[in-house]
Parts: C-alpha cells; sequence; structure tokens
C-alpha cells in the first residue's frame, strides 16, 4: 500500500492546510504565490519545522500534464504553477506515494479527476463531474479547438464564445 502525501497549491495554504500526519508537498513556484503576510508566515514556519516539503516535477510529468489539459480543453486555463501542482501529483504518484492535491481551484480539480489523482477542497465544495471545453462562433457556430486563442471568428467576425461540452476521460 503506497503512502498517502498532500501536494498544497496556493489555496491549500491560503486556507490553512497542512496535514500533521501524512506529508505535504509543494512547488516553489506555488511559493512564490503566497502574498499575504498570514499565510507567508504560517509557510515561513513550516518549512522551518519540516512541515511541507519543496519539490519540483520533472519535465516528463509536466509533458503528461500538458497532453491531458490539450485534450480536456483546460489548456488556456491553467498557469503554469497549476500544471507543476497537477504534475508535482503525477510524480509522486510514479514514485510510489498516493497523492491528494488540496486545491479549490475547478479547473485543477477537473485535471486531477481525468487522471485519477483524489483532491480536497479547503474554502468551496469541489467539483462532481468532469467537463470539457469548446470554443464556438456565436454568429456561424463554426467550432474552434479549446485551446484556439484567438477572439473573433476568422469566418464571420463573430465573437467567439466558450461552452461545456461532454465529460472527458483519460483515454489516449
Amino acid at each position: 500500500m503506497s503512502k498517502k502525501v498532500f501536494v498544497l497549491d496556493a489555496s491549500g495554504i491560503i486556507g490553512g492546510f497542512l496535514s500533521g500526519k501524512y506529508s505535504n508537498y509543494t512547488t516553489s513556484q506555488v511559493v512564490t504565490e503566497i502574498k499575504d503576510i498570514k499565510s507567508e508566515l504560517s509557510l515561513q514556519d513550516a518549512l522551518e519545522n519540516k512541515q511541507i516539503t519543496i519539490k519540483e516535477p520533472s519535465t516528463r510529468d509536466i509533458e503528461e500534464v500538458e497532453k491531458v489539459i490539450t485534450r480536456s480543453g483546460d489548456l488556456l486555463r491553467l498557469s503554469d504553477v497549476d500544471k507543476g501542482v497537477i504534475a508535482l501529483a503525477v510524480k509522486l504518484k510514479r514514485d510510489d506515494l498516493s497523492p491528494t492535491v488540496v486545491t479549490d481551484d475547478y479547473s485543477i480539480q477537473n485535471v486531477l479527476k481525468i487522471m485519477e489523482i483524489p483532491f480536497r477542497s479547503v474554502l468551496t465544495r469541489g467539483i462532481e463531474d468532469v467537463v470539457g471545453w469548446i470554443k464556438f462562433c456565436k454568429g456561424c457556430k463554426k467550432i474552434y479547438p479549446a485551446n484556439y486563442t484567438g477572439t473573433d471568428c476568422e469566418i464571420c467576425g463573430s465573437p467567439i464564445s466558450r461552452k461545456r461540452t461532454k465529460k472527458v476521460t483519460n483515454k489516449k
């Protein structure tokens, strides 16, 4: 049986989550996102007392995450910091640990659910269903991939909008 560990994003740290029973991990990029003084002091105390470990995902883990978020339509919704948190969970899982990601970010939760990595929320209820995203023209209804960066339709010039689609799986 794998050892349970927690991976915290900024909302996990800001929300005050720290497991005393299991190991806690985060990335250096998450640390740079912590700006409020109370959370900064709490994080520094946790680091000094070895209650949380800073660990970085590998390029391989980040690439695996990017493949999934491209398929799910979450590519443009997730920052590099978000991708790093998910990739760290992938790395820890590959290292035979059992990570649970602590996050209130719905896009991160969506990807974690697709990748079958457990998560828990701190301040929100969390998601129940996995969703995908598409973009479409409001005028001519042309469908664009979810990672399309344009704001206007190439055909008719109408605005591009985004909508939820079917549930997404991690099937290749």
